[in-house]
């Protein structure tokens, strides 16, 4: 699966830029440098915007290719910013043969973004996952930390409720 881009303009601030400027810093001579450089980086935006890899591409003395190839080929990083509310959607063998399909696509219509992407006011992230480990409660989904288990689609719109 390809990872998204963002279509939500870049929002850094200089105080993220001089804390990933120092993270570069103190990686610069590190043989490997890229992949706990970019660890920092979501730690420090939360996520990984083009304009991130660029300065670590750039800071690093790398091909930019390298800095978006890690950033694509783990699934640890994020390309699309996580709102303040991160949906997952378990889409496992048992809850997806439990309706969790329907589920995911009610989030999506609900919420007006697809998988990977958030809302344009950073409220909401919706994203798809395989098994959490609770397929007694499938379908599931959690919010953040909360988990929310024996699902239809009839519940998505009072649990958006709770977060709106």
């Amino acid at each position: 699966m390809q990872k998204k881009l963002s279509t939500l303009p870049f929002k850094g601030t200089p105080e993220q830029e001089a804390q990933l400027k120092e993270v570069i810093k103190a990686h610069l001579d590190d043989p490997g440098a890229v992949m706990p450089v970019l660890q920092k980086a979501q730690d420090i935006y939360g996520y990984l915007p083009i304009e991130v890899q660029a300065m670590i591409a750039e800071g690093l003395n790398v091909p930019m290719e390298e800095v978006y190839g890690v950033s694509t080929f783990y699934s640890q990083f994020s390309l699309t910013p996580k709102g303040e509310y991160t949906i997952s959607v378990c889409l496992g063998t048992a809850c997806y043969v439990k309706g969790s399909g329907d589920i995911f696509d009610k989030l999506s219509e609900r919420l007006g973004i697809g998988s990977e992407e958030c809302t344009e006011d950073g409220k909401f992230s919706l994203t798809a996952c395989r098994c959490i480990g609770a397929c007694g409660l499938a379908p599931v989904l959690t919010i953040n930390e909360e988990v929310y288990g024996r699902l239809t689609v009839d519940d998505v719109d009072d649990i958006l409720a709770k977060y709106l």
